[in-house]
């Protein structure tokens, strides 16, 4: 059987896959030849991240499709209750790259506090120059210990930047529409842990309340944060958006960050990839980074053998 990892998937993944004895196809095959190459290879699993759509049309057209995987948590390029109609079993991996995630958020957090995505610009082309200016320009940096950060959307990747979150003082507060209460859990180096309890609170009560918001939701119809929802945040406060892009109205943004209502954002994820707003990539009140929350060797070695494994199962079990 024949498994086609479109995006990439880590070796751990091919290594896991060809034991069990499939042959792994790596090519990166354009969305517009799809099509072609599952047919004329005769693929049986297509796996695929973020870049690659399996929509309706490709399902119809490719009838030796057994499984889909998706490489992370969103299936939003996926059809995935037509596939699942179809008989195909669509699998992702929801854990995998959790804690990758959540230790990006804390990179945009405690580099957007002390300006590191500045001064990172500024820096080679004036550090030479203007040194005491830049230091007095970077002069007000603010600790993350003892502020509130609102976490909207408490599932598995809302969870792991509360564990974080916690073990370095900050107050955790969150909403989220299908989770009343949750128990975090967490644990240090030497096998010690502290269990906390977060019940969950309205969004518009989490935004009022929190210096820092970090946004862990689906993509969806509408925006979750737009301007009401900036309206009701506090003055020099601050927001991360590695969930999905979409989700924040990113003109609203620029109106909060350049108005002085925002201090700085952390973006991940935009509503135009692979072509951000260039209003947003010149903004030098915001921390960029290209969609890399789950790109981390140790997520991606988790991505690929559990989709192996997930792949395994599903084929032995339709092949008895």
């Amino acid at each position: 059987m024949k498994v086609l990892a479109n995006d990439g998937v880590s070796q751990s993944g091919i290594d896991a896959l060809e034991a069990a004895g499939f042959e792994v196809l790596t090519t990166t095959v354009a969305q517009e030849q799809l099509v072609n190459y599952i047919n004329e290879n005769k693929v049986d699993v297509i796996l695929v991240r973020s870049a690659t759509t399996i929509r309706k049309e490709i399902i119809d057209a490719c009838p030796n499709l057994k499984i889909i995987g998706r490489g992370g948590v969103g299936m939003d390029n996926i059809d995935v209750d037509y596939a699942r109609e179809k008989g195909i079993h669509v699998i992702n991996t929801p854990a995998a790259s959790s804690q990758s995630v959540a230790e990006l958020v804390f990179a945009h957090l405690f580099g957007g506090v002390r300006f590191l995505h500045d001064s990172n610009r500024n820096m080679p082309l004036d550090g030479d120059t203007k040194f005491k200016a830049l230091k007095k320009n970077y002069a007000k940096g603010i600790e993350l210990r003892g502020k509130t950060i609102g976490i909207i959307g408490f599932g598995r990747i809302g969870r792991e930047v509360a564990k974080i979150a916690l073990g370095i003082g900050m107050k955790v507060i969150a909403s989220d529409k299908f989770v009343g209460k949750a128990e975090v859990k967490v644990e240090f180096y030497n096998g010690q842990f502290i269990n906390v309890e977060i019940e969950t609170e309205p969004m518009e009560d989490v935004l009022k309340h929190a210096d820092f918001i970090s946004l862990h939701v689906p993509a969806q119809k509408d925006y979750v944060i737009g301007k009401a929802q900036f309206d009701l945040m506090k003055d020099g406060s601050a927001i991360v958006n590695a969930a999905r892009g979409g989700v924040v109205d990113e003109v609203a943004l620029v109106n909060a960050l350049d108005s002085g209502k925002l201090i700085f954002a952390g973006l991940d994820t935009f509503q135009d990839e692979p072509k951000p707003a260039v209003q947003l990539l010149m903004n030098g009140n915001i921390s960029l980074t290209p969609h890399i929350g789950a790109a981390t060797n140790e997520a991606q070695d988790r991505i690929g053998t559990e989709l192996a494994e997930q792949i395994k199962s599903l084929l032995l079990i339709d092949n008895k």
